[in-house]
């Protein structure tokens, strides 16, 4: 999967990718003052326990400087007792390139409920105010650690964001003295827009991208992107998913609803409900939910086990 791509997987709202504009503003003093500390922190304080009260501090600003993942659990959970030590000692072994939030979904049900958490464990990531939904469950270690490859990938190249001090990670230091390749300023434009709010602006600059170059694969995942979220920006969420359920029939209903959780970060839901449409629907109708479900694989990336599976799932329901 390429990391742009996951780059663009999900948001948990409008606000955090409006907020991934200031928080970007902010990295390079973050990185300074960490390079006044003097060295990597100590291995325990890769690891924090979070609240609502400190979430902003400790989440939402130290994303500026790191990729902070969010590990969803709670004391009764099981498999949440397997997750959360693997996730640890592997943050440890990261040395700084990440860094780990644990939240106990029990003591902060807001922080779930604006997660969009709808069970645990469930583990999201936090990038310059961005957040980015990983995976639910308790994966295998190998998983894990190719999400987090991939996370602090996506951090670097879309953000600067390299760690705190003293993390380039053990044989990677010849490839980050590397010249860094010109930014695109085509494609800097349309980030710019689209972390600034400004949806038509970045659907313009993105299509104009493409327009030079067709398969360029970081203008289609931003396209898809900014139309998606500029669909969702004035719906109803409750209203839309109230039609959805009293007309289970209706395409354009399901539609919406499949829109309001791929921005919301449940992109199986959104699958699931538009192979269903696809399946019992005909002519146009049809088409419409053919389409809209080939517009949201481009949003996180035709590699990513999930498309795959939709892909299959979607040959199926049409043939």
């Amino acid at each position: 999967m390429q990391p742009r791509n996951m780059s663009m997987s999900g948001v948990v709202d409008l606000a955090a990718v409006k907020a991934a504009g200031e928080a970007k503003q902010k990295a390079e003093q973050a990185r300074a003052q960490a390079a006044e500390g003097g060295g990597a922190p100590a291995p325990s304080s890769l690891v924090i326990d979070v609240d609502e009260a400190g979430f902003e501090a400790d989440v939402l600003q130290r994303s500026a400087e790191v990729p902070v993942v969010i590990d969803f659990w709670a004391e009764w959970c099981e498999p949440c007792k397997q997750l959360s030590p693997l996730l640890e000692r592997i943050t440890n072994e990261y040395a700084g390139r990440v860094l780990l939030a644990k939240i106990d979904v029990d003591k902060n049900q807001m922080l779930m409920q604006q997660f969009g958490v709808q069970g645990i464990p469930a583990v999201f990531a936090v990038v310059a105010g961005q957040a980015l939904p990983l995976f639910q469950g308790a994966a295998p270690e190998q998983q894990i650690r190719a999400t987090l490859d991939q996370l602090v990938q996506v951090a670097e190249e879309r953000f600067g964001i390299t760690g705190l001090q003293g993390a380039v990670p053990e044989g990677e230091a010849e490839d980050a003295a590397e010249p860094e390749v010109p930014e695109d300023p085509v494609l800097a434009a349309a980030q710019q827009a689209l972390d600034s709010g400004d949806l038509p602006g970045a659907v313009q600059a993105y299509r104009n991208k493409l327009s030079e170059e067709p398969g360029n694969v970081e203008a289609k995942v931003g396209l898809a992107m900014a139309e998606l979220l500029g669909r969702v920006q004035d719906m109803d969420a409750r209203q839309v998913r109230k039609d959805a359920a009293d007309r289970p029939g209706d395409v354009g209903a399901q539609l919406k609803v499949a829109d309001l959780d791929m921005a919301g970060g449940h992109v199986e839901d959104a699958f699931s409900r538009l192979i269903d449409a696809v399946k019992g629907s005909a002519g146009e109708d049809r088409d419409a939910a053919r389409l809209r479900l080939l517009e949201l694989f481009e949003v996180i990336g035709g590699e990513d086990p999930r498309v795959v599976q939709a892909r299959a799932a979607l040959a199926r329901a049409l043939f």
